[in-house]
């Protein structure tokens, strides 16, 4: 039987300017050079990362850089700890540097409030490639928590400054602040979430609302997806999270189906298209 289902890609979805530059910075040196090493997974998403692997990319992890000399080696846009510029330095490692400017910002600011002898707390995913950047800042001094119930029980000072990894949700941000003030602390409050993630809650709860059904298609790595997947699962309880058209089950759809197709701001188009493809057929 064919379920004839009408089915419309969320044209919001897809890579952020971030990632988008990253991707086109390391295409364009593996059409030069024919290989790149990376440190770390260029985008979370396991689909974008073997496509260029395909084309040459090598993806390295921190304890493999001080092994490496005179290479070319990608910052992609998570950012980078000072540590991995200095072993760059030392091994003539030239840095491909695609850090994405809204975490530079961050990172700058961060740099600074520790210089100033503030302490810094940070809203942020533990052991996230963003977060480590941002901590190494700090020489490993700032308190990264992923929920505000880690920090009961944990002595603070009277006063610091509060800053947010830049995927995080803005309301949670703000709801941490008043929570932490109400708490009696003196909180200065940095708020360098990215704009370009923020605005996306706010559509895609109105994407979500709009289709009998939703597929969110996502890397399961990308702590941004999980974050935007709840959000259609809040708008639309008939959300389906899949990393690859052959997660699709025919069985969740049924005939006239209206289907809404979206991502995180680490999923390719080329996937979400397959994915359209795959539920035009049934």
């Amino acid at each position: 039987m064919a379920y004839q289902l009408q089915v419309t890609i969320d044209k919001d979805s897809g890579f952020c300017f971030g990632v988008v530059y990253a991707i086109d910075m390391a295409e364009e040196i593996l059409e030069e050079d024919g290989y790149l090493y990376c440190l770390g997974d260029i985008v979370h998403n396991d689909e974008e990362v073997a496509r260029l692997k395909a084309k040459g990319l090598r993806i390295i992890g921190h304890e493999q850089l001080p092994a490496l000399k005179n290479e070319k080696v990608l910052i992609r846009a998570h950012g980078e700890a000072p540590e991995t510029y200095r072993i760059a330095l030392e091994n003539n490692i030239t840095l491909i540097d695609a850090s994405c400017p809204v975490v530079l910002k961050l990172q700058n600011r961060v740099k600074t409030s520790f210089d100033q002898q503030e302490k810094v707390l940070i809203y942020g995913k533990h052991g996230h490639a963003e977060v480590i950047g941002l901590q190494g800042q700090t020489n490993g001094d700032a308190l990264v928590f992923q929920d505000i119930s880690e920090l009961d029980g944990v002595k603070l000072p009277d006063r610091f400054t509060l800053y947010s990894q830049t995927t995080k949700s803005v309301d949670k941000f703000y709801a941490i602040k008043e929570e932490l003030q109400n708490r009696g602390y003196d909180v200065k409050a940095n708020d360098t979430i990215c704009r370009q993630v923020s605005n996306r809650y706010e559509e895609l709860g109105d994407f979500a609302r709009s289709y009998h059904k939703v597929v969110f298609v996502s890397g399961k790595k990308s702590s941004n997806g999980r974050v935007l997947y709840e959000v259609c699962l809040k708008h639309n309880p008939n959300s389906f999270f899949v990393s690859d058209p052959s997660e699709l089950k025919p069985e969740l759809f049924e005939a006239g189906d209206t289907v809404g197709v979206c991502g995180a701001t680490s999923t390719p188009m080329w996937l979400m298209e397959q994915v359209k493809e795959v539920l035009e057929r049934y």
